[in-house]
């Protein structure tokens, strides 16, 4: 996993509550292996047409919105059945944060395992980012997880919350195999205490 760096990026915005995960990502991609190239299944039928053709009512289709990062989004962000697919096609697409004032619990959990970055504000704070987002496509947003801060658009700078742990795991690229072996010493000197041969 990658370490999870500062950034500023294009701003996506999904205005809409209860973007499920089937419309992240659609059942019928799920037993493709996580070698598969998941992004080019990101929000399918939203994006795409039944001929094929791009839907150019679709927001992530037009060319100010095509290179965004973070999705700024409508409550229940990511709500629906617990498909990790979900994240592996956000990430894969190129997104690396998400905000909305609420997610889907599993989804959630899910994107911080991934090195993907679920931000929690609240509802008008988000309601004024997605307006930001809408008025001036193609406006950026900065995203700083070591000060936890999102800084909008329009200068306002938004304090969010996230658990010490995972932190820790997205700076340093780890995930939770990453940690473990990061503690290998301990673990063995944990076990030899315990008389373990």
């Amino acid at each position: 996993m990658e370490a999870y760096e500062k950034f500023e990026a294009v701003a996506l915005p999904l205005e809409q509550a209860n973007v499920d995960t089937d419309q992240i990502l659609p059942a019928r991609y799920l037993q493709k292996p996580r070698s598969a190239p998941f992004g080019e299944f990101l929000f399918r039928d939203l994006r795409f047409l039944k001929d094929g053709g791009e839907n150019p009512h679709f927001v992530l289709n037009q060319d100010a919105y095509r290179g965004a990062r973070v999705i700024v989004a409508g409550s229940n962000f990511a709500c629906g059945s617990s498909r990790e697919h979900a994240v592996w096609a956000l990430y894969d697409y190129g997104f690396r944060a998400a905000i909305a004032p609420s997610f889907g619990d599993i989804f959630f959990s899910n994107a911080l395992k991934n090195g993907f970055l679920p931000i929690v504000l609240p509802a008008e704070v988000v309601a004024g980012l997605i307006r930001q987002a809408q008025d001036r496509p193609g406006a950026t947003l900065g995203i700083d997880l070591e000060a936890q801060t999102v800084s909008a658009p329009g200068g306002g700078v938004h304090r969010f919350a996230v658990d010490p742990f995972a932190k820790h795991c997205l700076l340093n690229g780890l995930d939770e195999i990453d940690y473990t072996l990061s503690q290998i010493d301990h673990i063995t000197a944990f076990e030899r205490a315990l008389g373990a041969p």
